[in-house]
């Protein structure tokens, strides 16, 4: 067996993470934006085999591999249940009303005045209640650029709102793969996750709300209110819209004020939209025998909600859940879960963090070097997700070794990762939006305000050290003890 100080050369220990990234090249060149629906996976998990041929040429054998793979799958377990969770929870919320209640009042807000504007705000309460930044595009998002169009407004500068709401949306929704992913990946409880996003996550989006309703008052023109009115109309006709929808929403977040466990608000917001669903949306709730509508939720929890309105871009925004719907996710986090861990027990993932950590000195800078490389992962590996999951693993332990809270790795993954990856045209998020919204990605991109705004910010705080939170005395000494126990058996 290896000595501790026996670590691979560097060349060596980044050859898997070469492999990585020619695997995901090419799985983007061949499948395009599924690459997170199976190619990712299969590339992550080859590179896992070639960091475990690393530690073997280093003496460590296949067994101790396993079992370091069967450690670090074990951290995300927790993270799987409330994604599937969160799976039954969006596709309960469609039946019973709530999301369609928060689209149709989204939608009445729209004038010329401040259109720019609004589609920034409906953009991101759309995103907030189903968790997806690409589903709000792929469905408002196109019926705005669609107005805009028709009105004579700037479709390039509407991409921008759109992409700007949606992934302000998506950051703060605790319905969001990528919100679960990086509180995951990290070890920080998802609500606590949230509420440090939003140090920079709210002056971003007011940075790009003052822009867009300066640009909005500014191009003011005649819109056609077709569309709005059809959705509208159409949600109207298919939903009964009492305030009684909203109560499932009320409930989640209500729990997440009184810091409950994500899982337990998940479940509470889904039971009660299931009894909701059952007393105000008998039409949706179809089929024949006394338990129809019990096996209609059941399945709309297990499957996800499928919309039968007859207006085409409704079923689309509203046709989505289902703990079947987070499988893909599930499975890229075992797939990332199986890498980490071999790269980690090979000695990989220490030689390369030696090296990135060089020249940082200070919880800020190692801050900025953790986001740098989420945004370098977004360029290099073109994935979202991969932006989060491969900097999480390996500047975990460094952020624990120099005393700072998990929360503050969590932020820094979204801040940099998340937000940027609709701005890469090579990465899955830049060529989905741009060939859904039908604007360039390089046409589109300087008026993402707020997804320029939130990595910019998010670097301001480090350079003046605000909001570097540090673990307190007790929480260090038990991290400490941990490890003096670990390194003793």
């Amino acid at each position: 067996m290896q000595s501790s100080s026996d670590t691979p050369s560097f060349y060596l220990a980044v050859t898997p993470v070469i492999v990585l990234i020619v695997s995901l090249a090419t799985a983007v060149a061949l499948f395009g934006d599924s690459t997170t629906s199976g190619p990712g996976q299969i590339a992550l998990i080859l590179s896992g085999i070639i960091a475990g041929l690393v530690g073997i040429s280093r003496g460590i054998g296949w067994a101790a591999l396993e079992k370091a793979t069967a450690t670090s799958i074990s951290r995300a377990l927790p993270a799987v249940f409330i994604l599937l969770m969160v799976g039954a929870l969006v596709g309960v919320w469609m039946l019973s009303g709530t999301v369609p209640f928060l689209v149709y009042w989204g939608l009445q807000i729209i004038a010329p005045e401040i259109f720019y504007a609004a589609t920034l705000v409906i953009c991101s309460v759309v995103a907030v209640s189903i968790g997806s930044s690409w589903t709000t595009a792929g469905t408002v998002g196109i019926a705005l650029i669609g107005i805009a169009s028709a009105a004579g407004m700037n479709i390039e500068m509407t991409a921008g709102a759109i992409i700007s709401g949606a992934y302000f949306g998506d950051k703060l929704s605790p319905l969001s793969d990528s919100t679960n992913l990086a509180a995951a990946m990290t070890e920080t409880e998802l609500f606590e996750h949230i509420r440090y996003l939003m140090w920079t996550t709210v002056p971003a989006i007011v940075i790009a709300l003052i822009y867009f309703t300066y640009t909005s008052l500014n191009q003011a023109s005649e819109m056609d209110q077709e569309k709005v009115v059809s959705i509208s109309n159409a949600i109207s006709e298919n939903f009964d819209l009492s305030v009684w929808v909203i109560l499932p929403a009320m409930v989640t977040l209500g729990m997440a004020i009184f810091r409950q466990p994500a899982f337990l608000a998940l479940l509470a917001g889904t039971v009660v939209a299931a009894i909701v669903g059952l007393l105000t949306q008998p039409g949706q709730l179809v089929g024949n025998g006394e338990f129809s509508a019990l096996k209609e939720i059941w399945s709309t929890a297990a499957n996800g909600y499928t919309a039968d309105t007859g207006h085409q871009a409704l079923d689309e925004l509203l046709s989505r859940g289902g703990m079947a719907s987070m499988m893909s996710t599930v499975w890229l986090i075992l797939s990332a879960m199986f890498f980490g861990g071999m790269m980690d027990r090979s000695g990989s993932l220490k030689v390369i963090v030696q090296y990135l950590m060089l020249g940082v000195s200070s919880g800020a800078g190692l801050m900025r070097r953790a986001g740098l490389t989420a945004l370098g992962a977004n360029i290099i590996a073109s994935d979202q997700y991969l932006s989060i999951v491969l900097p999480a693993q390996m500047y975990a332990d460094k952020f624990r070794d120099m005393g700072l809270k998990t929360k503050n790795l969590s932020r820094v993954l979204e801040d940099y990762g998340t937000t940027t990856s609709a701005l890469v045209p090579w990465n899955t998020c830049g060529a989905f939006l741009a060939s859904t919204l039908g604007v360039g990605t390089f046409a589109y991109l300087p008026y993402c305000i707020f997804n320029l705004a939130s990595p910019l910010v998010s670097h301001f705080y480090t350079l003046i050290g605000f909001k570097v939170e540090l673990r307190d005395s007790e929480e260090s000494l038990e991290i400490v003890s941990a490890k003096v126990e670990s390194a003793t058996l």
